[in-house]
């Protein structure tokens, strides 16, 4: 739980991260130039106005807390593992899903203490959709200028429902499907970018595995939602939670995203990592 951010702070910040979420909507709606990284991933105009925005936006409502962004200059380790609290943000989550427009990015807020997720935003401007989450506190999902409360759901009884698993539509299809293989009766569905956290926050679905690479920015501020709605992020080799900040990379382990735990879906986890 963090008491760091109180009700004004987070008001504020939600506000500050929907006006981002208007400058990238603004170039969504027109042309717009795409670069590519040293990484071959892709960097549109919105990456870098999302980015000033948010980073302008902290420094303004935190200016004692370090900020580490994905369209930052690289910050040492050396530097960062010092940091017992710190922002993490990605301007924009699923930048080929902007491309493509879909509608499926997101703007993502974390805020990290001690190595864990504690707060987060998750601003799907497209569908005008925000994600907000505190440990300790609860999650909540904003929609059309209503805000109520979510949770993960309990996980239903197969033989009577379906498990609503959710996957990426662009990686990691092959270790997706032979986990699927081992699941009891279930339907999949396709998303972009934290939206896949996301629904399971929200009780939309009930497992995400991520079996392909990502980086902490990508996940942290949908972690921090799904952990704050009762959910779990887990390490898929050692079950445990994923944490931030821990190593000079910025990659993560693979991960799964579940509601509850349960031996079936982990018999099936560990069954897609042995192949």
């Amino acid at each position: 739980m963090t008491d760091f951010v109180t009700d004004d702070m987070r008001l504020r910040l939600i506000e500050g991260v929907h006006a981002a979420g208007r400058e990238v909507l603004a170039i969504y709606s027109r042309d717009f130039s795409v670069e590519t990284k040293a990484d071959e991933s892709p960097l549109t105009e919105a990456d870098m106005a999302s980015h000033h925005a948010l980073v302008a936006l902290l420094g303004e409502v935190t200016p004692q807390v370090p900020v580490l962004s994905e369209e930052s200059g690289e910050i040492p380790f050396e530097t960062r593992r010092g940091w017992e609290r710190y922002w993490l943000i990605d301007p924009l989550d699923g930048t080929k899903e902007f491309i493509g427009k879909n509608g499926e990015f997101t703007l993502n807020v974390a805020l990290v203490e001690r190595g864990v997720p504690v707060f987060g935003i998750v601003h799907a401007p497209v569908l005008e959709t925000t994600w907000i989450g505190q440990v300790g506190q609860g999650a909540s999902k904003w929609q059309a200028g209503e805000t109520v409360p979510i949770r993960v759901r309990e996980l239903p009884d197969p033989s009577e429902a379906p498990w609503k698993v959710v996957g990426s539509r662009r990686h990691g299809a092959e270790a997706f499907e032979a986990f699927c293989a081992g699941l009891p009766a279930h339907e999949c569905v396709s998303m972009g970018s934290s939206l896949k956290l996301c629904l399971v926050a929200e009780g939309a679905a009930d497992l995400y595995p991520r079996l392909a690479p990502t980086s902490e920015w990508d996940t942290a501020a949908a972690q921090a939602v799904v952990t704050a709605a009762g959910g779990e992020v887990l390490d898929a080799t050692t079950l445990e939670p994923l944490r931030c900040n821990r190593q000079e990379s910025v990659l993560n382990p693979f991960f799964i995203v579940c509601g509850q735990r349960d031996e079936r879906w982990e018999s099936a986890l560990r069954a897609s990592l042995e192949r």
